[in-house]
């Protein structure tokens, strides 16, 4: 794409990402009827569903929390039983975050629920559709991965010489 192209671009994407967010946000909380978690919460069972438990610092940063808000969040998860907390066992001031079984259980039916949902999208797409929307989703990711990145890593100061 040159230059000329990236302003009709930035148009249909500004067109675009807001319907599919409004869809997404709908199916996300479709997902949820029933289970009696927020959004928010359910986000946080869904990052503790692979590590199996995460610094409670690491865990903010993945939910793109404070670790004052992470922590809130976390309270209300153990009250729930969805989550049990830890010391680390090497470094007794960290403090680490996991699922509870029952946390397991509500994220595994929540994954579940998804793969329905995304089965039914897939099976509306041609499989060359597919291919092309999981290759465009991956390179805006690793847009965003670059840009998060350049955002943290300090520039050096500029030199005139």
């Amino acid at each position: 794409m040159d230059g000329a192209d990236i302003p009709a671009f930035v148009q249909q994407i500004q067109h675009l990402f807001p319907r599919i967010m409004r869809y997404l946000e709908a199916e996300a909380t479709r997902e949820l009827i029933g289970l009696e978690v927020t959004p928010a919460q359910m986000n946080a069972l869904v990052v503790l569903y692979e590590p199996k438990n995460l610094p409670m610092g690491e865990l903010a940063e993945q939910l793109g929390l404070t670790e004052s808000a992470a922590t809130r969040l976390v309270d209300r998860l153990l009250r729930m039983n969805l989550v049990r907390r830890d010391r680390d066992e090497v470094d007794r001031r960290v403090v680490r975050v996991r699922l509870s079984s029952y946390g397991r259980q509500l994220a595994d039916l929540v994954f579940q629920r998804r793969e329905e949902q995304f089965t039914r999208f897939a099976e509306r797409l041609s499989a060359g559709s597919r291919e092309d929307l999981v290759h465009g989703l991956s390179a805006l990711l690793r847009v965003f991965q670059d840009m998060e990145h350049e955002a943290r890593t300090p520039q050096a100061p500029f030199s005139d010489s």
